[in-house]
Parts: structure tokens; C-alpha cells; sequence
């Protein structure tokens, strides 16, 4: 799913949000209303008020009473009263007996007090005869949401500042852990450990971080075999160096000291070619791996191609049969015919040179779905098939690995290095085409040896 990080941080982030309203209006109104009650040992203390009262209005009269209410509004500093609840209905009516239950001067003790009302309410503590009441304004002191101001601040600012702390958190936590692991990586990795990757651990993910990481891997993939191929390349290089050197300055000294100087000087051009030869190849070997072209500018017949080359390689080897089955054309399109022909050319020297006199080479060309497919088939001692895989490596010879039908190098240039079939492999793949090698036997289990299958799109744009 496109876009899957950003979906999820506005889910979390309007979820969070609806549900931040929620709670505060809740926990607003929860505190408001449990702050809205007069507090139990106020209730009891007008309770004994009333009590009071009515003890004295009973016991001592109406003058008593007097004296204790006036004494009360000093104390409390607040308006006190005593009432009778006597209704005398007129005009021939009646009252609702419901009425009198229900009828009330003031506040009963135990009912919420409207904590924005700036006036204090008037509570009722009716006498023991239901009809007598005592009528006090509620003193400030019992007044209750006295905390008020401070649970409002808490409720709205310190408790969206937490709670938008916390899933602000979370969505770092979420975004950043991922990154965390993928900077550790590219630590690593610069720091020299190619083989590091972020694996599966963002995987299950699924979103744009994890889509980062697997282009990571595929970018220290690629780097990761480049770092290496040219340190094999070097050290290859280095060590394939060494024999024509050598062999330079013993020629040098043969010169020097006049021993065969004509034969000393053969040696010197001999060697030379050949290190050209091979610097040359190496480097467009690395060429191929570090900058991998695609060669997809030219149109020619493939056929054409193919003859071209199997005329020269049958005047470079007339001791050699090689038969070729083309057919009448075969063009290919966004293609590069000097790539491919370098690497036809070498693919079928290097069969023609491992293959024994008056022995045969097979070229076939045929047609697939999708272009069309190149088989090499020489006659000789085949490869081991551990090393199938690797003939294509540069500098790789199998000539410690004999097969029973006599030596072969693995090699398709005459300087016998082991770059032709790594050139071939490389330049095919430029054009977008495939190539692999195997060992093959036909039917009648007169003719063995190795086969290169190559195939080719018809077009190298439609191939990518």
C-alpha cells in the first residue's frame, strides 16, 4: 500500500486526538460534579445546626432561638433564618399532597452546589415536626470546588501536555526505531563490515521505512560485490602480473649479457601483448562490474554476427570441425553487436580450443518466445560440475580439477588467464541477455563435453 506510514500516523494521531477530547470532557465533567458536593463533614455540621434549632425552638421558645440564630450568623458570618411551612390554600382549592413532600425553602444538604454561581445557596434542615425549617446561606468556608482552578489547569493543560507527550513519543518511537537500526547498519557498513543488512527485522513493517531498508540492502548488495570483486580483481591481477613480469627481466638480461638477444626480444613483445592483453581486459571487466552499462543502441542480424565470426575461428582452427545451424536471420534490436560479438567470439574460441583434433564444435541458433537462444557445444573433457558455476568468475581456471578425457583450461584468451568467459558473461548481461554453462552427453553417448546456452531478447529494452 502506498503511502503506508503516512496512514498510520493519521490513524494514530486522529484516534489519539478524538479520544484526548473524550477523556478531558469526561474527567472534566467527572471532576466537576464529584467537586460539586458539600463535603460530609459539612453536611453533618448543618445537620447539627438544625438539630440544634430545633432542640432550643422546642425546649426553650421562640426567644432562645432568636439568640442562637444571631449568635450562628456571627460565627459563620453568613445569614441565617427559622420558618414555618404553614400553606393555606384559598378559592375553594386544594394542595397536592405530593406537594408538601416535596416543597422546600432552600437546599437539602446532601444536593449539588453550582460551582459557577458567584452567590452561595441557602440550605434547608427541617425541624423534627416537618413544618418548622431552619434556612442557613451556606458559609464560604463549606463552599466546596475551593480546588477548582487547580484541577481545571490540570485537566486542561497539564493533561494534554502529557498525554500528547506520550503519543508524540510513541509516533518517534515508531518512526525513529527503524532508523536507529538503519543508521546503525550504514555505520557498519562504512566502517568496513560489508556483510551487514537490515535482514528481515523491518520487514514486517510493511510501509515506506521497510521499502528504505530493502533498497539498502539491495544498495550494500550491489557495493558489498563490487568492494569485493575489485579486491579480487586487484589481488588476481597482482598475482597474474607477476609471471610476465618475470619473465620480462629475464629477457631484459638476456639483452643485457647478448644470450639469443633476437629471441630475448621475441620474448620481451610476446610478454608485453600479453600484459597489454590482460591489463586490457581487466579493466574493461571492471568496467562492465562497477558502472554495469546497458549496451541497447544499435539493431543488426544476429545470424550475420555469427557467421562473421565462425569464418574467422575456422581459419584460426582448420584442424577443428565447426558446424553451425542458423537460421536465414534473426534481428535484434536496442542491442550492441561489438558486445556481443566479443563475447560469441570468445565463447567460441574457447570451445574450438579445448576441443580435440578432427573433433567437432557445434553452433546452434534457434528462436524462443521472448528471442532467441545460442548453444556452443564443444567435444571436450567437460567441467566439473561443482565448478559450473564458477567458469565465469575471472581469473578461474579448472586446471587443478582434470576431467577423465584429458586437460582443459578454463580460459578463452590465448595469454590463458581465465577472463574471456568472465568478459562474455558480463557483456551478455549488458545487453540483457543470460548465459550459463553444462556438462551435456547426447543420445547415442558418442560426443560429450560442455555446452553454453546463451539467450537473447529480441529487443534488450523489453528484457529490463
Amino acid at each position: 500500500m502506498k503511502y503506508t506510514l503516512f496512514w498510520r500516523m493519521c490513524t494514530v494521531i486522529g484516534v489519539g486526538t478524538v479520544l484526548l477530547f473524550w477523556a478531558i470532557d469526561w474527567l472534566t465533567n467527572h471532576t466537576e460534579s464529584s467537586m460539586s458536593f458539600i463535603a460530609q463533614e459539612h453536611q453533618q455540621q448543618l445537620l447539627d445546626y438544625g438539630k440544634e434549632a430545633d432542640e432550643i425552638w422546642a425546649n426553650e421558645g421562640e426567644e432562645a432561638l432568636s439568640v442562637w440564630v444571631k449568635a450562628l450568623q456571627e460565627k459563620e458570618q453568613t445569614w441565617v433564618g427559622a420558618v414555618t411551612s404553614n400553606l393555606n390554600p384559598i378559592a375553594d382549592s386544594t394542595i397536592y399532597k405530593p406537594f408538601f413532600d416535596r416543597f422546600q425553602y432552600g437546599r437539602s444538604v446532601e444536593w449539588k452546589i453550582h460551582l459557577y454561581f458567584q452567590d452561595n445557596p441557602v440550605m434547608e434542615i427541617p425541624f423534627a415536626d416537618a413544618n418548622t425549617h431552619l434556612l442557613i446561606e451556606l458559609p464560604q468556608r463549606m463552599r466546596p470546588g475551593a480546588m477548582l482552578l487547580y484541577a481545571n489547569a490540570m485537566l486542561q493543560i497539564a493533561l494534554p501536555l502529557i498525554l500528547l507527550c506520550i503519543l508524540s513519543l510513541v509516533l518517534y518511537r515508531h518512526v525513529m526505531s527503524p532508523l536507529r537500526k538503519l543508521e546503525n547498519v550504514t555505520k557498519s557498513f562504512s566502517a568496513g563490515h560489508y556483510d551487514v543488512r537490515t535482514n528481515a527485522s523491518l520487514l514486517e513493517r510493511n510501509d515506506e521505512l521497510t521499502r528504505l531498508a530493502v533498497t539498502f540492502d539491495k544498495m550494500a548488495d550491489r557495493t558489498s560485490k563490487l568492494i569485493y570483486n575489485q579486491r579480487q580483481l586487484l589481488a588476481d591481477l597482482s598475482h597474474e602480473l607477476r609471471t610476465p613480469l618475470t619473465r620480462i627481466d629475464m629477457a631484459v638480461d638476456f639483452v643485457e649479457q647478448q644470450i639469443n638477444p633476437q629471441q630475448a626480444l621475441a620474448r620481451l613483445r610476446y610478454e608485453a601483448s600479453t600484459m597489454r592483453n590482460l591489463v586490457e581486459d581487466t579493466l574493461t571487466l571492471a568496467w562492465l562490474n562497477t558502472e554495469s552499462p546497458q549496451l541497447d543502441t544499435e539493431e543488426f542480424d544476429l545470424v550475420e554476427l555469427i557467421q562473421v565470426i565462425c569464418e574467422d575461428a575456422r581459419f584460426e582452427y582448420p584442424d577443428k570441425n565447426l558446424v553451425s545451424t542458423l537460421p536465414e536471420k534473426a534481428t535484434l534490436t536496442q542491442s550492441s553487436q561489438i558486445a556481443l560479438g566479443q563475447a560469441i567470439e570468445n565463447i567460441i574460441r574457447n570451445a574450438l580450443r579445448h576441443t580435440p583434433e578432427k573433433s567437432e564444435v557445434e553452433v546452434l541458433l534457434s528462436s524462443t518466445e521472448k528471442g532467441y537462444r545460442l548453444c556452443v557445444k564443444d567435444n571436450g573433457p567437460g567441467v566439473p560440475e561443482h565448478m559450473l558455476g564458477d567458469i565465469f568468475k575471472p581469473f578461474f581456471r579448472v586446471d587443478k580439477a582434470r576431467v577423465s578425457k584429458g586437460e582443459r583450461i578454463d580460459t578463452s584468451q590465448s595469454t590463458g588467464f581465465g577472463l574471456g568467459l568472465a568478459l562474455a558473461h558480463r557483456q551478455i548481461e549488458a545487453v540483457g541477455g543470460t548465459i550459463k554453462a553444462q556438462n551435456y552427453t547426447d543420445v547415442a553417448g558418442q560426443r560429450s563435453g560442455l555446452k553454453i546456452q546463451i539467450e537473447l531478447p529480441s529487443s534488450s529494452a523489453t528484457a529490463r
